[in-house]
Order: structure tokens, then C-alpha cells, then sequence
């Protein structure tokens, strides 16, 4: 794994959607196989109940950047302080179909426990860069979106969990630009605009 290569990318800024939000890509640096930290969503929240992301949210009037957001609301999800957080660089901007612009900000962070804020996160998950590089844990759809058109659906699937949505892209991103990981050039299926999301 290459970080540097974060540092070295010129992301694309998507300033199209109605409303701003960042996230921060956590990286614990760990000899012989780093770690990605995640979140799973509660259960009862209004956007994306459940699924795995990373730690962020919509940028605050107050919020001189959308570098401080993710750092803000990492700090408010999982109690990651800010001088603990090598921010490193920027991945591109992802829309998504809440109609925020997400900016990805990645950052090595200390290998300690976290704790999450119970209002808004229900578990805080470490996958291994191995096991989400592995092949088998991963597979797409490609399927028409009445927003976004044809679009393609990334899922990883570790220990139990499962990363997809806009979470996948910013991961995918990510896992190609630091890694050797290349997402195949084919979907493994075309689904139908309504069919039920295989998680």
C-alpha cells in the first residue's frame, strides 16, 4: 500500500448537488496488514440506515472547510481527536442519491479503541486492506438509475459485512490509486432498475 499516491492526486470537485458533505478514509497504518475503519449507520436513521461508511457528514455553516467537516464529524462518530489525523489528500468528489457532493479525505490514525457515538453509528468496524483486496470478497451489478443513469454497484463483503453504495466508490477509488487492486473490467450481472439490493 502506497499512501503517497493520495497525496499526489489531483481530485475532481463535484460542485453540482444541492448540498456539501466530506468523509473521512481512516488508514491504520498496522505492520504487515493496514486496516480501513468503518462505521455501520444506526439502525433508525432517516438516511442510510445500517450500511457501512466512513465517518462524515454535511458541512456546517461554521466549517471553514470540507476537510474540517470530516475531521468534525470523525471527531463526533467515533472520537477521533484532530491532532490525532494525518490527513494526507483528497479523493475525487462522489455524488450521491440523497444529493450531497461527498468529498473523500484520507488520513492515517493511531491503532487504538474507538468509540462510537450512539446516535448515529452503531458499530465501529476495522477491515484488513488484505481481505477487501481478496477477489472472492468482492462482485458489481450494473443497473439503470432514474437519477444517475447506467451506473455500476460495488460490493465488498467482509467478515460478515458488506460495503457498497457510495462507501464502494469512494473505496474503489481508493484501493486502485494505493494498491495493486483493479476492479474487473465487467459487472458480474445487469439487474433490473427495481431489483432488490443483494446485501
Amino acid at each position: 500500500m502506497d499512501l503517497a499516491r493520495v497525496g499526489d492526486h489531483d481530485p475532481i470537485v463535484v460542485c453540482t448537488e444541492e448540498r456539501e458533505a466530506a468523509v473521512l478514509v481512516p488508514v491504520i497504518a498496522l505492520d504487515g496488514s493496514p486496516e480501513l475503519l468503518f462505521t455501520e449507520r444506526a439502525a433508525y436513521l432517516s438516511e442510510h440506515p445500517g450500511q457501512m461508511s466512513f465517518p462524515g457528514g454535511g458541512r456546517e455553516s461554521y466549517d471553514s472547510s470540507l476537510r474540517e467537516t470530516a475531521l468534525r464529524e470523525a471527531h463526533e462518530e467515533i472520537g477521533l481527536r484532530q491532532t490525532e489525523a494525518d490527513v494526507i489528500g483528497q479523493l475525487d468528489c462522489i455524488r450521491t442519491v440523497t444529493r450531497y457532493s461527498v468529498c473523500p479525505h484520507v488520513a492515517r490514525i493511531p491503532d487504538r479503541t474507538y468509540l462510537p457515538d450512539e446516535r448515529e453509528v452503531a458499530e465501529i468496524v476495522r477491515l484488513s486492506i488484505d481481505a477487501l483486496t481478496d477477489y472472492s470478497n468482492y462482485d458489481s451489478e450494473r443497473r439503470d438509475h432514474p437519477y444517475y443513469g447506467d451506473i455500476r454497484l460495488h460490493y465488498f463483503r467482509v467478515n460478515g459485512y458488506t460495503v457498497w453504495g457510495a462507501t464502494a466508490r469512494i473505496l474503489v477509488q481508493f484501493l486502485e490509486l494505493v494498491t495493486d487492486w483493479e476492479r474487473p473490467p465487467e459487472p458480474d450481472r445487469r439487474v433490473d432498475p427495481d431489483a432488490e439490493f443483494p446485501v
